[in-house]
């Protein structure tokens, strides 16, 4: 694995583990969606996902992590990201925000999304549809030659001319043997130089977008991430790998917050 500027460069077999982790954390991320349902509480949700991970062959790449608690991060609502999992029950009407990282043979796979339980408000349909889309037009971005700073605003540019912002204080990251790797991957176009994607980097690109304000807070458990004008969030994440032509969707699944579903 090689470095230009900090950033690794995966390479061969390296990028075909990688590859496997992220399928892997997809198929998990798909199974504790579709196992969302009124009535359950965000524990039984948390500690499936854990469930599932051991029949897979893998572990949580966030259980322990600087001491964080549960096996994926489970945010309702005004939470933005990193809620843990507890006796909370989801009712009809909530939006569940799904993160999950697995460690599989050494690499990791990360992604993430938001899944709406019946009925939502159609302000939160336009919330959800906005942030899927922006992640696939960030995307459109991971090329070889292309600035960094090009991927990053294509989020906020697409997000903000529809009523919503961006949470600045987190941010999508490199990945690979680590979870958190160079660069850092805002959600908004960076001031000064970035670097030139290159073949080989893998990044996780994760737009966290409010209905309302930018701000956030963290609440006194240390780790859940609110909005501060309790207004819903959506997260949408994907692992992509850089290549020589199109981007890879390292995570690739169906996409879930389509506006026709909702006649939007």
């Amino acid at each position: 694995m090689a470095k230009r500027n900090k950033i690794r460069i995966k390479v061969g077999r390296e990028i075909d583990l990688m590859r496997t982790a992220c399928q892997t954390a997809s198929a998990i991320l798909q199974e504790v969606a579709a196992f969302i349902e009124p009535g359950k509480t965000t524990r039984e949700v948390d500690q499936f996902a854990g469930e599932l991970m051991k029949l897979r062959g893998c572990r949580s790449a966030f259980l322990g992590y600087r001491g964080f608690p549960a096996y994926t991060c489970i945010s309702l609502n005004e939470e933005v990201v990193h809620g843990i999992g507890s006796a909370r029950i989801i009712q009809p009407g909530d939006i569940v925000s799904l993160d999950v990282g697995i460690v599989q043979n050494g690499w990791i796979g990360d992604n993430a999304l938001t899944v709406a339980v019946g009925e939502i408000s159609e302000e939160t349909k336009r919330l959800l549809v906005a942030t899927e889309q922006s992640l696939y037009e960030a995307i459109a971005h991971a090329r070889a030659g292309t600035r960094l700073a090009d991927l990053c605003g294509a989020v906020e540019e697409y997000v903000k001319p529809r009523g919503f912002s961006v949470v600045r204080e987190f941010v999508g990251h490199g990945v690979g043997r680590d979870l958190h790797e160079e660069p850092q991957v805002p959600n908004y176009r960076p001031q000064g130089k970035t670097p030139i994607l290159e073949s080989g980097m893998t990044l996780a690109i994760e737009p966290m977008v409010n209905a309302g304000v930018p701000y956030v807070k963290i609440l006194s458990d240390g780790w859940t991430v609110i909005t501060e004008d309790r207004r819903p969030s959506a997260h949408f994440e994907h692992t992509v790998l850089i290549t020589d032509g199109d981007p890879e969707i390292l995570t690739d699944r169906p996409r879930t917050a389509l506006p026709e579903q909702w006649g939007l």
